[in-house]
């Protein structure tokens, strides 16, 4: 069994099969050895856990979810680490490696073949680049998971974990605050990467909520709203809430009544102010 916890170990196992790094895919694989320990430990609170994790990479992270869980299913759209997996996770037989593009796959499908009868987490080291469209993938399919623990980029961290009607709010923040409670577990340095980022990133874990923020109905509609709205951030919500049923009578009216300014910007609205809005005009 490799020891994934030494540098020098996995350049050795990168050079051997002569890996390199894609930029298209936004690969910065974990090597730092204090890291991935804790984020397996925020991830499994306890026995009996299915761990689904997206870009193992050489596999340092997923080994130490091997150690805490059931069982662990590990999706990974570069094919060419399949066989260099098959070969540093040869040691734990609780892991199985999935070709394939997580914003592709029906991952409730897979949720539920692989990991019946278990409690399941979502843990993963996200790509910049995909960070929220696969939050948003993981939070809309409503999976029957427990909680979702991923390393993003501080920036990103600093949105998702915002809170709605704040300036660093965005509609990702918005669907995070429904579907989740949100919370900034630790900071990562980019010399925690290889090839090491420019950018330092944070471990965020998300607790599904069972019960929502607000009766909305239609999730879809509702977010509709929310995104069309956060493209016009800027402009007041008398501009960036006016389309649809929204004229701008219509808009004026219902924010006298609910008793929200008119010269407010979208990213300073609660999650209150949004469903109150929304269920007044666009429902």
């Amino acid at each position: 069994m490799y020891d994934l916890s030494d540098i020098n170990t996995i350049k050795s196992i990168l050079k051997k099969n002569g890996f390199s790094f894609s930029k298209a895919l936004g690969q910065n694989f974990i090597i730092d050895s204090e890291v991935c320990p804790m984020m397996a430990e925020a991830a499994i609170p306890d026995a009996g856990f299915g761990v689904l994790e997206i870009g193992p990479g050489i596999g340092v992270l997923t080994a130490q979810l091997a150690q805490r869980a059931e069982r662990v299913v590990a999706v990974e759209l570069d094919d060419r680490l399949p066989p260099i997996l098959n070969e540093t996770l040869k040691g734990f037989d609780n892991v199985k490696i999935v070709s394939g593009d997580v914003l592709k796959l029906d991952l409730k499908e897979l949720i539920e073949k692989e990991f019946s009868g278990m409690k399941v987490v979502i843990c993963a080291n996200l790509p910049y680049y995909i960070t929220s469209p696969v939050i948003m993938k993981l939070l809309e399919e409503n999976l029957p998971v427990e909680a979702i623990v991923v390393m993003v980029q501080k920036e990103a961290a600093d949105r998702l974990c915002a809170e709605v009607g704040t300036r660093d709010a965005g509609a990702v923040t918005v669907a995070v605050n429904y579907y989740a409670q949100a919370e900034k577990l630790f900071f990562v340095g980019r010399d925690s990467f290889l090839p090491a980022p420019k950018v330092d990133s944070e471990v965020i874990k998300l607790s599904l909520r069972a019960d929502r923020e607000g009766d909305i109905g239609d999730e879809a509609k509702f977010f509709t709203m929310v995104k069309t709205a956060f493209t016009k951030r800027r402009k007041t919500i008398m501009n960036s809430l006016c389309f649809g049923p929204a004229s701008k009578e219509t808009l004026g009216a219902t924010l006298d009544d609910l008793g929200i300014p008119r010269t407010a910007r979208i990213e300073e609205l609660t999650m209150k102010n949004l469903t109150d809005i929304y269920n007044r005009i666009f429902a």
